[in-house]
């Protein structure tokens, strides 16, 4: 099927449907035209959504509006790709590639996130054993620079570098307007099988295991308690005795440690988490049963607790609550990523320093071209275990902003892992350099954005400007 996307005009066969095609060109000519008419501002997107859990004090003057770049262009089941905009959200991603039989083969636990965010960011779910992180299985994408152009980058031809250095850059080298994302058959149903381990040693050493077995379609586990530890391993199945729902009433991460054995509908398992934004669900009252009946089927969703996220951070609610509190409040929301080998070992000092639970465990399996992504490199071939925690530290001490995601990103360099940026950073400026490989990324900015109109990745991330 001869197809090629060239600067982000995509050329088709005669044969071939070319509507959505065609109409994707003509947004990136409008796009393209308003970045070239405001050359020289400061630039970023402006879009209703975001799960970036750190808020910008100053966003950039010139906002590009990218909010109609949501669409699915293709879905290719015999080759196993599809063709979808940056700011699909995955949910709608999803629910096209299930009418194909084929899901994305990574697709990151809430609704909202989006194609082009996860590419740009770090995406990651329970079938990252197998396939790695979201960019991993990315094959090509369509990138807005900043004077306008839009050019195609693949893993070999010459903006190959760019395409390895868009992860972890959060849109401060172009952005992606159209990626060709990797998928893979499903079946309709999953058999999900628990167990429960009393030392992490032996539950980390299951993980391991579980990832090496070639049956298994996803693998995750929780940590409840310091000898409560559950795997989670899901397989696809063509039939179900029973299926369950989560999407109202019952808590999914309850049934975890109450049922050995569960079937969920394909589509609900791709969605366990996003009804209760895992447990996050608790901070917006969404788990008492009067509140949660209130709330109603609808409303009960990653889209409705990220806006009232976002209210709250407007009006400052939870920080007058704070302020009323003697000692130390602080928001740890972050994911690192740490060499199995060191997983236990990371665990102790987490349950020790931080406290908080439950823990989210997702294993990675890095792919053979994964340390090629320089913002974000893994090992090839060496299993890295996510440990996602989501909450807020009080102590009774008096202590410095940020000391407690402090202790996180001391421990996770320590032993030698990695952490995501979507959330609060507090990296001094030489720390932050030396870990996210400062001389290529100057050399990609030098390239794709001279002037600096996306801004700089230390003053995004960290500084938050």
């Amino acid at each position: 099927m001869a197809e090629t996307f060239a600067a982000g005009v995509p050329q088709t066969l005669p044969s071939e449907p070319a509507d959505a095609l065609t109409a994707y060109a003509g947004r990136c000519a409008a796009l393209a035209a308003q970045v070239r008419a405001t050359s020289g501002q400061p630039a970023g997107l402006h879009k209703e959504v975001s799960n970036l859990f750190r808020h910008r004090a100053r966003p950039a003057a010139q906002r590009l509006d990218v909010s109609g770049f949501n669409h699915v262009l293709r879905v290719d089941r015999s080759a196993g790709w599809m063709d979808v905009e940056g700011m699909t959200p995955y949910e709608e991603a999803t629910r096209v590639a299930l009418e194909h039989q084929v899901m994305p083969a990574v697709v990151p636990e809430l609704k909202t996130i989006t194609v082009g965010g996860a590419a740009a960011g770090v995406g990651i779910e329970a079938t990252s054993f197998k396939h790695g992180l979201v960019h991993e299985t990315v094959h090509e994408m369509d990138v807005l620079l900043a004077d306008g152009r839009i050019v195609l980058a693949t893993p070999a031809n010459e903006h190959a570098a760019l395409f390895h250095g868009l992860p972890n850059s959060y849109g401060t080298l172009g952005y992606a307007l159209r990626l060709r994302i990797a998928t893979q058959p499903v079946r309709p149903y999953v058999r999900a099988e628990r167990r429960t381990f009393r030392e992490p040693e032996a539950f980390f050493e299951a993980l391991a295991q579980a990832c090496g077995s070639g049956g298994n379609d996803f693998v995750e586990g929780v940590v409840f308690a310091p000898d409560v530890l559950v795997l989670n391993v899901g397989r696809f199945v063509d039939a179900a005795p029973q299926v369950s729902d989560y999407t109202c009433e019952r808590i999914f991460y309850q049934s975890i440690r109450a049922r050995p054995e569960d079937h969920l509908t394909v589509r609900d398992y791709i969605w366990r988490w996003d009804t209760d934004w895992f447990w996050c669900s608790k901070n917006v009252g969404a788990q008492n049963p009067i509140l949660r009946r209130i709330y109603g089927r609808d409303r009960l969703g990653s889209r409705t607790y990220t806006r009232i996220m976002r209210w709250n951070s407007r009006v400052g609610l939870t920080r007058a609550l704070d302020r009323l509190r003697t000692g130390t409040s602080e928001a740890v929301v972050q994911d690192v990523d740490i060499p199995i080998e060191r997983a236990a070992d990371f665990l102790s000092f987490f349950q020790r320093d931080i406290g908080i639970l439950p823990i989210w465990i997702c294993p990675i399996g890095p792919g053979p071209s994964a340390d090629r992504f320089v913002l974000y490199p893994l090992p090839p071939g060496r299993l890295h275990v996510n440990f996602g925690f989501w909450d807020t530290v009080y102590s009774r001490r008096a202590l410095e902003p940020g000391h407690f995601n402090r202790l996180v990103e001391r421990e996770v360099a320590r032993l030698g892992g990695i952490k995501s940026l979507y959330s609060d950073s507090y990296y001094p400026e030489q720390e932050f350099w030396a870990l996210y490989d400062r001389r290529a990324y100057d050399a990609l900015k030098r390239t794709y954005d001279p002037q600096g109109r996306f801004g700089d990745l230390y003053g995004k991330c960290v500084l938050k400007r």
